[in-house]
C-alpha cells in the first residue's frame, strides 16, 4: 500500500486525487493531505519537505519514498498499464528535465492557475493512525 500526500487545498491537487480514488478505490493507493499534521508526523514528512510537492510513500517501508514529479510518474506506473508511458515518457531525450520543470512551475503557481478549495479535501481513502478516523464514518 502507498500513501500519496497532496495538497488538500488545491483545486488541481484533489481532482487529482479523486480521479486515482475511482481508478484505483483504494486497492494501492491511499491519501493524506499535507494539512494533516498528524499523519505527516507518523511519516516523517516536515512543512519543508510539503514545499517541494507531492509525496508517494510506501507505508510497509516508508524509507522507500518520492517527491513531487517522481511520485507523479511512481502513481502512474502503478495504474494499469502505466509502466508502458512512463516507460516510454523516461526514454524520450530531454522530456523528463521538461515534466520536471513542468511539474515545478504548477507546484509554485497551483493556486493562481486552479485556485484554492474553501475546505481542505479529505479523502475517504485517507491514511489512518489510532481510532481518530472513526470520527469520519
Amino acid at each position: 500500500m502507498y500513501c500519496v500526500i497532496y495538497d488538500g487545498d488545491c483545486n488541481l491537487c484533489t481532482t487529482l486525487v479523486q480521479w486515482l480514488e475511482r481508478l484505483d478505490q483504494g486497492k494501492q493507493f491511499r491519501y493524506a493531505s499535507m494539512q494533516d499534521a498528524e499523519i505527516l508526523g507518523e511519516f516523517n514528512v516536515t512543512a519543508t519537505d510539503c514545499e517541494l510537492g507531492m509525496l508517494l510513500i510506501d507505508e510497509t517501508d516508508p524509507t522507500e519514498r518520492w517527491q513531487g514529479s517522481d511520485a507523479a510518474e511512481e502513481i502512474g506506473a502503478r495504474l494499469p498499464a502505466g509502466v508502458l508511458f512512463v516507460t516510454a515518457y523516461r526514454s524520450l531525450p530531454g522530456i523528463k528535465r521538461m515534466g520536471d520543470r513542468l511539474y515545478v512551475f504548477v507546484r509554485d503557481n497551483r493556486y493562481k492557475l486552479f485556485g484554492r478549495r474553501p475546505s481542505t479535501y479529505a479523502s475517504k481513502y485517507r491514511v489512518c493512525k489510532s481510532d481518530r478516523c472513526d470520527q469520519y464514518f
